[in-house]
């Protein structure tokens, strides 16, 4: 293998370098048809149940993702001008493009109920203009307060905030949208806050943003690379390699990623900064050799190939197996996060191969005044000992060592006990960024921006038994021939309409005889009956048991409040009856019910009704309003609906289940944990497989594990102890730290068995190994960690999450290896080097 690399490096050195050149700007040429997509909806498959049900929720009620703006004023809203600027604001948004304007909610849109006289309710706009004055703002007011659909929804318990609704055709759109509110509020004169928040302008803004954070911090971190390869190196044109390596395997990778029709999400967004200084690494180990050989040999061709055959393998299983760290991440359920790994995987293979190909051909095209000059100055480089006297000190106190990893592993373990899994879209932004600080200012004010649906559904199949009444019918002798076939005709119908059946049947009763009376009036009640259980959500009853729930998830502190066809009934029913608080309640019956609902079609939103049930009355949607969109908190939620029906069972054939952005995040997030401890075990047992078949030692097998595993548990017990959430980029560290940290080892134990077969003795061997290897393996650890330095400058938390960790793997894990083998080493060389002296 190392014969025709170097006859390619060597015989076809133009080609290698034009045919690297062509494939990558051809490949690159794809980057700029890019599609960002941030919609955490994506991080389920499209034929999840949860997501299928989620959108046919939203169809079917019409729920849109809605924009919310805020307007604060800390004495009250209820003023001339702050009334005057959320009428502006309110009929602007209404007429933007993509905006649902017909199911805009504010003050300026929605309807005042009112008694006009006993038995009749009235209509009106409750802002249809701006107040004229302060007096005419209160009065407003009082009609807020006495409807409990608006309160503490459109205008703020405490009075000092209002809400606009904005419903959007797509979210893709919330960003645009938002930006163009924003820019309208700019030219408003009054001294109030306003705020603009929402899961989709949170989710369509960090793609934004994203998409320039791409643009900044790969180049960043290609910049420190250079600039570290250069300290350690002091030759641009030698260092140029890598480089080349690393930015030919970035633009590759990314452009077969958009050539082949993925969006960028968050995490395909990571794959330039986390292949930059991943690409490095190997010409790093090469540099690093060849440095200390080429002053032995002086010709590059046979110091390139005695670097290669000493490199190779180490070099490729290490490649390989960071390749499995990240495939791994295939087998979660997250299609996003299967990309990346995916993508990440390929790139570390493919930087492989541009390295063993393109590094061996440039280093012997460069003249050999410039080899010189590079291996002279490297040379004089190398002439400190601080790690000599690391191997010493690890070596010296083997034991000592051992106890304190064994330590570390008790540390991790009872951190790792306290991991909170939790995550929440908005919290990918700093704290002092605008759309968290919009979310904590209106969540604090109102009930809640986040939206949770409770659908609860009637399983009763009364289709059927109203085709079987009319089967048992036509099995009555009374019945005429032209009975007969009216009501065979009813059954050739495909869906079952009670209301033209009930018609169609009393028709039928003017024209027949007296024998035929008794046997159709008696179907004919029957499909009554049949046709009122079907419309379960007419049920006095049932509306009943869903206000006890709303009143029961009030009492829970997790709910800030919530909306039901109860609320619309009895508020209708009141106006209806007495306009008191005393009305405010339920009909007795079926046909009060549908009374209240026949009165509110005739507002000016009767739309608004299907948002809440179907018009056959079989659904019902319950909406809640919460303070808070993480994933823990949706949980609770969900947790204390599922204690309240245990006490109190749902009514017969009634079932719920849960939409919304909130509770989707919930159900990603619990696939994802679930997931990823798949795909870790996964990685885990195969690195292993592949760690004693590359040392064709159980032993040697174990010990490359060490490493890996320390760091692994060290990290997630100190996220444990300092209380972070475990979150989307936390998961995927896991995976990504198994496939990163045994690099280190592999070098390392591979570098140590070779060279004990030279020395044959332990303290030798050690000497030797913290030479030229833990030079590499130091170095290339600091290009590494340092490499992803940039990210921590990142207005994104994510990005801020992923360098801070990567970072400290790669150090924890260099400084691990560099200590803990040397240790073990010592302490069971008997064991490990059977036959040589210890």
């Amino acid at each position: 293998m190392i014969d025709v690399i170097m006859k390619l490096a060597t015989g076809y050195r133009r080609s290698v370098f034009w045919l690297l050149t062509l494939i990558t700007l051809g490949v690159a040429a794809f980057i700029p048809s890019i599609t960002i997509d941030t919609d955490p909806e994506n991080m389920l498959p499209d034929n999840n149940p949860q997501r299928v049900f989620h959108n046919e929720v939203k169809e079917t009620f019409a729920m849109h993702d809605m924009i919310v703006v805020g307007v604060v004023n800390e004495n009250s809203v209820y003023n001339q001008q702050t009334l005057t600027d959320l009428h502006t604001v309110s009929n602007y948004a209404e007429s933007l493009d993509g905006v649902v304007s017909d199911d805009l909610m504010s003050l300026a849109n929605v309807d005042n109920i009112t008694q006009e006289g006993p038995g009749t309710i009235r209509f009106e706009w409750m802002m249809k203009q701006p107040p004229e004055n302060d007096a005419k703002a209160r009065y407003i007011q009082q009609q807020v307060e006495d409807l409990p659909l608006l309160y503490n929804t459109i205008v703020s318990g405490d009075n000092k905030a209002a809400a606009i609704y904005v419903p959007i055709e797509s979210k893709d759109e919330s960003y645009a949208l938002a930006e163009q509110l924003r820019d309208k509020i700019s030219t408003l004169e009054s001294g109030d806050d306003w705020h603009i928040t929402g899961l989709p302008v949170a989710e369509d803004q960090f793609g934004y943003e994203m998409f320039v954070q791409m643009g900044i911090s790969a180049p960043l971190a290609a910049a420190v690379i250079f600039a570290l390869l250069w300290v350690f190196f002091r030759n641009v044109r030698f260092i140029s390699a890598a480089m080349i390596v690393a930015m030919s395997t970035v633009l590759i990778t990314m452009g077969a990623l958009i050539a082949l029709g993925f969006t960028v999400h968050i995490m395909s967004s990571m794959i330039a900064i986390f292949l930059m200084p991943i690409a490095v690494v190997d010409s790093v180990h090469i540099m690093s050799e060849f440095s200390d050989r080429y002053r032995e040999k002086g010709n590059a061709k046979d110091t390139i190939k005695d670097v290669l055959g000493h490199l190779f393998t180490p070099m490729l299983f290490t490649s390989v197996t960071s390749a499995i760290g990240f495939y791994s991440l295939m087998l979660t359920p997250i299609p996003p996060v299967q990309v990346f790994g995916a993508f990440v995987g390929s790139g570390i293979l493919l930087a492989f191969f541009i390295t063993v190909i393109f590094v061996p051909a440039y280093v012997c095209a460069l003249k050999p005044s410039t080899l010189e000059s590079f291996a002279q100055v490297t040379h004089e480089e190398h002439k400190d000992g601080w790690l000599q006297r690391l191997g010493a000190v690890a070596a010296r106190h083997a034991k000592l060592w051992i106890a304190f990893f064994l330590a570390v592993l008790a540390f991790a373990w009872f951190g790792i006990q306290q991991i909170n899994i939790n995550d929440n879209p908005v919290r990918w932004f700093k704290p002092d960024h605008e759309v968290r600080i919009a979310d904590e200012v209106l969540n604090d004010h109102f009930a809640g921006t986040y939206n949770a649906y409770m659908v609860f559904e009637n399983t009763f199949d009364a289709t059927e038994k109203a085709r079987s009444a009319v089967r048992e019918a036509l099995n009555n002798d009374a019945l005429s021939a032209k009975s007969r076939d009216a009501l065979n005709t009813l059954l050739e119908q495909d869906d079952v309409n009670f209301n033209q059946w009930i018609i169609a049947i009393d028709d039928l009763l003017f024209s027949v005889g007296s024998d035929q009376l008794e046997p159709l009036e008696r179907l004919m009640t029957e499909l009554e009956q049949l046709n009122t259980a079907s419309k379960a959500f007419q049920s006095p009853e049932l509306l009943a048991y869903m206000s006890e729930m709303q009143a029961y998830l009030q009492t829970t502190g997790l709910v800030g409040k919530s909306n039901s066809l109860s609320d619309v009934v009895k508020t209708v029913n009141r106006e209806l009856r007495s306009g008191e608080e005393k009305d405010y309640e339920l009909p007795d019956n079926a046909n009060g019910v549908a009374q209240t609902l026949l009165q509110y079609q005739s507002s000016h939103r009767p739309q608004d009704l299907w948002h809440f049930v179907t018009p056959d009355y079989k659904r019902s949607l319950m909406w809640l309003q919460l303070t808070s969109g993480d994933n823990q908190h949706v949980t609770k939620v969900v947790n204390a609906v599922d204690s309240y029906i245990q006490d109190n069972p749902l009514p017969a054939n009634i079932e719920i289940d849960w939409a919304g952005k909130a509770y989707l995040n919930v159900v990603w997030q619990e696939a994802m944990v679930e997931g990823m401890l798949d795909s870790l075990i996964s990685a885990f047992v195969v690195v292993f497989i592949m760690m004693v078949l590359l040392f064709r030692s159980v032993v040697f097998g174990v010990l490359a594990m060490l490493p890996l595993s320390l760091t692994i548990a060290f990290i997630y017990g100190l996220i444990g102890w300092v209380g972070k959430d475990y979150d989307m980029p936390i998961a995927v560290l896991s995976s990504l730290t198994l496939g990163l940290s045994v690099d280190f080892a592999i070098h390392f134990i591979e570098r140590t068995r070779a060279t004990f077969k030279q020395t044959g003795n332990w303290q030798d061997t050690l000497a030797v190994m913290f030479d030229e290897p833990a030079r590499a393996i130091s170095r290339n650890a600091i290009v590494i960690a340092i490499g992803f330095t940039p990210l921590l400058f990142a207005p994104l938390v994510p990005y801020i999450t992923v360098g801070v960790f990567l970072a400290s793997i790669m150090a924890i894990s260099a400084i691990v290896t560099l200590i803990m083998l040397p240790a073990v080493m010592t302490a069971f060389s008997r064991l490990i080097f059977p036959g040589g002296q210890s």
